[in-house]
């Protein structure tokens, strides 16, 4: 699965939750640069225990995707990439494995709740076909009031977006 040289997309288990927590918060630290953050993750949120699947690029992991179902489509819940893999095409490889199993798995498309105006965010998934959604259903509507209500939209402009399989 994926595309570029040997990224090794494969599923995680829970033996990889640990760093891809690490993961996930060095490349949090990339959004302090645009002014945005710090993030704070509450413990009983754990996506990555009860996702639906979680990719990881590399062995050991420098990257990852959370896909939740919200929608009864997939959700990515969260993408990041470790900064010293960041700008070689691992988010791109696994944006590709989410859509790859959404396919297999019989969802018609893929979407994801993101920062738009930050260039690795909204542009980001805007060049891989995803696009911004006006109206909003139930589910993606709930996710943003959940990033509203733990104050995500105080860091700027956050947006839903979708992408057709």
């Amino acid at each position: 699965m994926g595309d570029g040289p040997d990224y090794a997309i494969r599923a995680a288990g829970p033996e990889d939750f640990a760093t891809l927590r690490e993961i996930e918060e060095e490349a949090d630290k990339l959004f302090l640069d645009v002014g945005i953050g710090p993030f704070t993750v509450s413990e009983e949120e754990d996506h990555l225990a009860r996702a639906a699947v979680v990719f990881v690029s590399g062995d050991p992991p420098v990257g990852f995707a959370c896909v939740e179902i919200v929608d009864d489509l997939a959700h990515v819940w969260q993408l990041s990439v470790h900064p010293t893999a960041a700008r070689q095409g691992r988010g791109r490889a696994l944006v590709h494995a989410v859509c790859d199993w959404a396919r297999q798995h019989g969802y018609p498309a893929v979407t994801l709740t993101t920062f738009r105006d930050v260039p690795w965010n909204g542009p980001f998934y805007g060049r891989l076909g995803f696009r911004e959604l006006e109206e909003l259903p139930p589910g993606l509507r709930a996710v943003r009031s959940h990033e509203r209500d733990i104050g995500d939209d105080d860091f700027g402009p956050r947006i839903a977006m979708r992408k057709d399989l």
